[in-house]
């Protein structure tokens, strides 16, 4: 299982965890990547196999005190932020510029 975080562009998201199948993770986040957008998640894989696929995950929310590891983070509503994760990887984020985040 790995724990995605969730964020959502809505006012009151709160940011929750959620436990994923190896199988779900990997369609996703494709070729080892740990940043995904779900318009563009839809658009590769349609939008019947992505409710079927998240809806078993949703029953799987982790308790941030319990969370051991973020494997992925799965934006909502935040198409805006994908100049920072031009290779849909946390650990080559960048500014606008390109120039690094960290």
């Amino acid at each position: 299982m790995k724990n995605v975080l969730i964020v959502d562009g809505a006012e009151n998201c709160v940011f929750d965890i959620f436990e994923f199948t190896e199988e779900i993770f990997e369609l996703i986040f494709p070729a080892g990547t740990d940043i995904a957008f779900i318009e563009e998640v839809e658009r590769r894989i349609g939008a019947n196999a992505l409710e079927s696929s998240l809806t078993s995950a949703w029953n799987r929310r982790v308790p941030k005190a319990h969370v051991h590891g973020i494997h992925g983070t799965l934006f909502y509503q935040l198409e805006f932020k994908k100049v920072y994760y031009p290779t849909r990887r946390d650990e080559e984020a960048v500014n606008p510029n390109g120039s690094p985040l960290r």
